[in-house]
């Protein structure tokens, strides 16, 4: 059986809404994989913004955008992504074309730092805010760990909730057929 790479999905789908010279945010940067990805994608004319709690995880961004030299393409914020909308300029708020988020815990680093339900949700409502119509949203949510599953059930209760006259949802689902199988959420902004 082919193992289907959520990470990947997400690329893939952003890649086709984010266009060089765009702006675009990282969310919850862990080891610096998504934010590479999104500075690539902006281009030389367009901008990242990450978010992480952990200094840990700000390094490591910091080092693997240095590393392949696009550090200048990003701002790197060491605040929860519960305060998008306070750090993001402005003129950007309505003007974002991709928003990544990324839950869970950084990978080789203490497990029990995650994310958490309520600054998550917090912060999903931030980035529709701050999303551009034919905008683009991903979430890649992990039950199956401490904290993991009541963060997944509630994002999937908000996206029920979501106004579907603005936003078009989405869930992808891994090939393995778990409750505890991760799953990426899709958030399209369509008006």
């Amino acid at each position: 059986m082919t193992r289907i790479s959520l990470s990947e999905t997400a690329h893939s789908l952003v890649r086709q809404y984010l266009p060089a010279g765009a702006n675009a945010i990282d969310a919850t940067l862990g080891n610096g994989h998504d934010t590479l990805f999104l500075a690539r994608c902006v281009g030389e004319s367009g901008h990242v913004h990450g978010f992480d709690v952990q200094l840990q995880a700000l390094r490591a961004t910091e080092q693997r955008l240095r590393q392949h030299d696009v550090i200048s393409r990003a701002t790197l914020i060491h605040a929860s992504h519960a305060f998008m909308l306070e750090h993001i300029p402005q003129a950007l708020h309505g003007r974002i074309r991709a928003i990544m988020f990324n839950l869970g815990y950084l990978p080789g680093a203490d497990k029990g730092v995650i994310t958490r339900t309520d600054s998550t949700l917090i912060a999903i409502d931030a980035a529709c805010r701050l999303l551009s119509v034919a905008g683009i949203l991903t979430i890649l949510a992990y039950p199956g760990h401490a904290g993991g599953d009541e963060e997944t059930l509630r994002l999937g209760e908000w996206c029920q909730r979501l106004d579907g006259r603005r936003f078009k949802t989405e869930i992808v689902l891994s090939r393995h057929d778990k409750p505890e199988a991760p799953r990426l959420f899709l958030i399209r902004k369509t008006d």
